[in-house]
């Protein structure tokens, strides 16, 4: 139900801000514009999942060869302590608790192409436990929303972004987002665990907390005395070597135990391509109504009126430049990357508000974005709180990486 209005409320002021611009600006192309920007994201949103396609196969393909090798029941085991209390509507060692496992660790990587379809897979497991396959279940949300908040450790593609458009040092931004994304990812957590009732003074839950907490900050200290020019390289480098030690961990072993590793693959990548294919009509609906949001000008009324909200009660207002980026990001990916690089050309990679703008991307992730990938995935209609929680996540991250952005940057 949420969706439903969130979407008609974009059409809607998409409509109303396209007849302001047209009677009181004189905007006679702003209609055309808007119904272009129909087409365009229908368009980009077939592309993308044609583009999800091959990567769902390939990874999918991987994921049933782990599972059937025995490695996703280990994983499942490894988590089952802290996972439990917080999934506890999942039985204890279910293939679910692997992928939930894979798909968030794939994600603090940065390794984006392989973290959804690890999710997806997660969420089709979670959706065989729902009792009711219209509406989404606790699971799915707390899952949801730990997806959202974007928790992100190597954030690779923002500071390659900023190495290509000339930044002095691209990867000075990444105290900054390992600060701003773990306080996203905290505050969703903790919104989910209220509407859920779960207990978060359970020493294990507690444990983990502070024990991810001292892992933020040792890394944040070993990382810290790499040399800077070359922290975005050893990043990358750490993160892909991960990633093949897992498809060599999970060939190995399906190996071992005599599991046909060829057939196994095809019988994922078959799973692959059919999850692909019904993602298309969820996608192309989000992306349509926030191409017709940003086409009708809505989104610059938005800003200019913030600015001068802020400008009223007396605020330092030189992070304005960077708001595009923020209000993008819930919205789409692809859009808020654009808004990035624009901030960052406009006013320099190295201004207050490129950083700036280059810390709330890597801050949070794209809700919308990924309830119309995951829910849409499994068929499920009621999302019931997971937009509220996803979105507070995403508030409290780019509230964070503002905060942050001036303590590092201005």
């Amino acid at each position: 139900m949420v969706l439903n209005y969130i979407w008609i409320g974009f059409v809607l002021i998409a409509f109303i801000a396209g007849c302001l611009q047209f009677f009181i600006n004189g905007d006679i192309d702003v209609f055309s514009r808007i119904v272009n920007s129909t087409f365009d994201s229908a368009k980009s949103g077939f592309e993308i999942s044609l583009g999800l396609t091959g990567v769902l196969a390939l990874w999918l393909g991987i994921m049933k060869i782990g599972e059937r090798g025995g490695v996703v029941s280990a994983f499942s085991r490894m988590v089952a302590p802290f996972f439990c209390r917080i999934f506890p509507d999942i039985p204890k060692n279910h293939p679910a608790m692997g992928n939930i496992f894979m798909n968030v660790a794939a994600n603090m990587l940065g390794l984006d192409n392989a973290a959804t379809p690890m999710g997806l897979k997660a969420m089709k497991e979670m959706q065989d436990l729902n009792p009711d396959k219209n509406k989404a279940s606790n699971p799915m949300i707390m899952f949801l929303v730990l997806n959202t908040s974007g928790l992100t450790l190597v954030p690779v593609s923002v500071m390659v972004y900023r190495a290509q458009l000339g930044a002095a040092n691209p990867a000075d931004i990444f105290l900054p987002i390992l600060l701003a994304t773990f306080a996203s990812t905290l505050a969703g957590f903790l919104a989910v665990a209220i509407y859920q009732r779960i207990n978060l003074f359970d020493k294990v839950i507690l444990g983990t907390l502070l024990g991810l907490a001292v892992l933020v900050g040792g890394l944040v200290f070993l990382l810290s005395r790499l040399p800077k020019e070359q922290l975005s390289v050893y990043s990358s480098v750490i993160s892909s070597c991960i990633l093949l030690s897992l498809i060599i961990l999970f060939i190995g072993m399906a190996a071992w135990k005599k599991i046909n590793v060829y057939d196994a693959f095809i019988d994922g990548a078959k799973e692959g391509f059919q999850v692909a294919i019904g993602i298309i009509p969820y996608l192309i609906a989000i992306l349509v109504a926030i191409g017709m949001f940003r086409a009708s000008g809505a989104m610059d009324f938005m800003i200019e009126g913030l600015a001068r909200f802020f400008a009223w009660l007396g605020l330092n207002t030189d992070f304005v430049g960077a708001l595009p980026t923020a209000l993008m990001k819930p919205l789409s990916g692809s859009g808020a990357r654009g808004m990035m690089v624009d901030a960052m050309t406009q006013y320099g990679a190295d201004s207050f508000v490129g950083r700036l703008a280059s810390t709330i991307q890597g801050s949070t992730d794209t809700t919308f974005y990924i309830l119309a990938v995951y829910f849409g995935s499994v068929g499920i209609k009621n999302t019931r709180y997971a937009v509220t929680c996803g979105l507070i996540a995403d508030v409290v991250g780019i509230i964070a990486a503002i905060l942050i952005g001036y303590l590092f940057f201005h």
